[in-house]
C-alpha cells in the first residue's frame, strides 16, 4: 500500500489469491481501495472501536461495518445472545420467536410502523418497499434523488451514490432501458425541481424514495423544511413516501430521522443497527399498506433466512442495550469531545478542509466550502487529497471508509483515549497531506 509504513504482507497475499478468486478480489467494490491507492486491509478481530488486521496492526475504526456497529465490534451482551440462540441453531425455515420480539421493539419506536417484514438486506428492503408502493397505488413510475443510494436494484441504480460514485460511474453496465425508464431522478434539497418532476407525471407516480440524511454520497443533511415540503407534496398527489433509513434508522435518534426531523413516510426501509452487526433488511408501514403484501395481500415477497434467530437476536439486543446504557446521550457527549479536539485543526486548515457531522455520522472533505448541502459541493471535493489523508490516517492507525464519498460513525465503545488519538492523527495527516 502507497505510503502504508507497517507489515501488511500478510493483506497482500490474501489480495492477490482473492483476486484470483473474487472480482476485484473482493465482495463489495468500495471495499477494495481503489479510490484511496493500494490493497486492502484483510481484518482478523473486532474488539469495542478497534480493528486488528491479518497483521496484527491495529487500528481505531470508524468505518463499524459501514454503521451497524453502534455499540463497537464484539459487543458482550450482542456476542453472548448470539452464542446461546445459536445453540439451538441457526436457522429453521420457520417462524420463531425473536421475529416477534423485535417487530415489537421497532413498532415501538418508529410511529409510522405498525407492521413489518424482515428481509436480508437493505437492497432487498428498498426493492420490496417499491414493489409495495405499486401494487398499492396500482402506479409504475418512482421518483428518486440524485446521491441517494437504495441499494443495487435495477432501477435504482439510477443516479446512484456509494461505491459507484467513487468510480465515477453513475449508472451500472447491465441495467436495462426498460428497467430505468420508470425511474425520475431529481436533485437533492430542491424542493421547486420535485414539484416540477411530479406535476408533470403524478397520475403515474407511485412512490417518492428518499434517503432522509444522504449518507452514500458523503453527508448532505435536509435544508430547512425540505422533508416536510416533500411530505405535502406527496400528500397532495397521494403518492407514498419511502424513507430509506437504512443507515439514519437507530443512528439518528430512536426512531431515526422521522423522529429526528418529525417527519412521517409512509413505508420505511430499515437495516444495519436493527441486525447487530449480521445480515437483516426491513420495511414496515401502516397496517393498510402493509397488509398488501403476501400472504395476506397479492405483493409477492420472500425469503428462506429472512427473520432468522440470529439477525433477529442481535437486533433485539443492540435495541435493548441502546436504551439501557442512554446510548444517544453518550453518542452526543463523545461527538462534542470530538468536535472539541478537532476545532485548533480546523480553525487552522478553514476554507481547505470540513468536517461535517450529525449525530454520530461525519465525513470529512477537501472543500472550501463551510457547510454541504449538495451533491455538486460533494463531487468537487478534492478525492485525491482524500486519498492521501486516508493513508496517512491508516498509518498513523485511524481505520476510515475507504472512499471520500463515505461517512463516519462513532460508537458508544469509542473512548476518550480513541478520541484524541484520532484529533491528534488528523492534525498530523492534513500536516503531511
Amino acid at each position: 500500500m502507497d505510503g502504508f509504513n507497517v507489515n501488511i504482507e500478510t493483506s497482500q497475499k490474501l489480495q492477490r489469491r482473492a483476486s484470483r478468486l473474487m472480482p476485484g478480489g473482493v465482495n463489495s467494490p468500495v471495499r477494495a481501495f481503489r479510490s484511496v491507492g493500494g490493497d486492502p486491509l484483510f481484518m482478523k478481530k473486532g474488539a469495542g472501536a478497534h480493528l486488528v488486521d491479518e497483521d496484527g496492526n491495529e487500528f481505531i475504526d470508524y468505518c463499524m461495518s459501514w454503521g451497524p456497529l453502534i455499540l463497537g465490534h464484539a459487543d458482550a451482551s450482542v456476542i453472548n445472545a448470539i452464542r446461546r440462540t445459536a445453540k439451538n441453531g441457526t436457522s429453521f425455515g420457520t417462524s420463531n420467536k425473536y421475529e416477534v420480539q423485535l417487530a415489537m421493539l421497532i413498532k415501538a419506536r418508529f410511529k409510522s410502523i405498525d407492521m413489518i417484514r424482515f428481509v436480508n438486506s437493505g437492497t432487498e428492503a428498498a426493492m420490496s418497499a417499491i414493489r409495495l408502493a405499486r401494487g398499492y397505488t396500482d402506479r409504475e413510475k418512482i421518483v428518486k434523488f440524485n446521491g441517494c443510494y437504495h441499494g443495487h436494484v435495477d432501477h435504482l441504480l439510477v443516479a446512484g451514490g456509494s461505491g459507484l460514485a467513487t468510480f465515477g460511474t453513475p449508472d451500472s453496465a447491465g441495467v436495462t432501458a426498460g428497467a430505468a425508464k420508470d425511474t425520475i431522478v431529481v436533485p437533492f434539497n430542491n424542493l421547486d425541481l420535485l414539484e416540477e418532476a411530479v406535476e408533470k407525471d403524478r397520475k403515474n407516480i407511485a412512490a417518492v424514495i428518499m434517503e432522509p440524511v444522504p449518507c452514500n454520497f458523503g453527508l448532505i443533511p435536509p435544508k430547512k423544511n425540505f422533508l416536510q415540503g416533500v411530505r405535502e407534496l406527496c400528500d397532495r398527489y397521494k403518492i407514498l413516501l419511502i424513507f430509506d433509513e437504512v443507515i439514519t434508522g437507530f443512528r439518528l435518534a430512536p426512531g431515526g430521522a422521522q423522529e429526528y426531523y418529525g417527519v412521517k413516510a409512509d413505508i420505511t426501509t430499515l437495516g444495519k443497527i436493527i441486525g447487530g452487526g449480521l445480515p437483516v433488511g426491513a420495511y414496515g408501514g401502516s397496517r393498510k399498506i402493509m397488509n398488501r403484501v403476501s400472504p395476506v395481500g397479492n405483493v409477492y415477497q420472500a425469503g428462506t433466512l429472512s427473520g432468522n434467530p440470529l439477525a433477529m437476536t442481535a437486533g433485539i439486543q443492540t435495541i435493548k442495550k441502546l436504551y439501557k446504557i442512554n446510548a444517544y446521550d453518550i453518542l452526543k457527549n463523545k461527538m462534542n469531545k470530538l468536535n472539541d479536539l478537532l476545532k485548533p485543526t480546523l480553525m487552522k486548515y478553514k476554507g481547505k478542509f470540513l468536517f461535517a457531522q450529525l449525530e454520530s455520522i461525519f465525513a470529512f472533505y477537501f472543500t472550501s466550502s463551510t457547510s454541504i448541502d449538495g451533491l455538486d459541493q460533494v463531487a468537487n471535493c478534492d478525492m485525491k487529497a482524500f486519498s492521501r489523508f486516508h493513508g496517512e490516517m491508516l498509518k498513523r492507525g485511524i481505520y476510515l471508509s475507504p472512499s471520500g464519498y463515505e461517512v463516519g460513525f462513532l460508537s458508544t465503545a469509542h473512548t476518550d483515549d480513541d478520541l484524541a488519538a484520532t484529533a491528534g492523527a488528523v492534525s498530523e495527516s492534513l500536516r503531511a497531506v
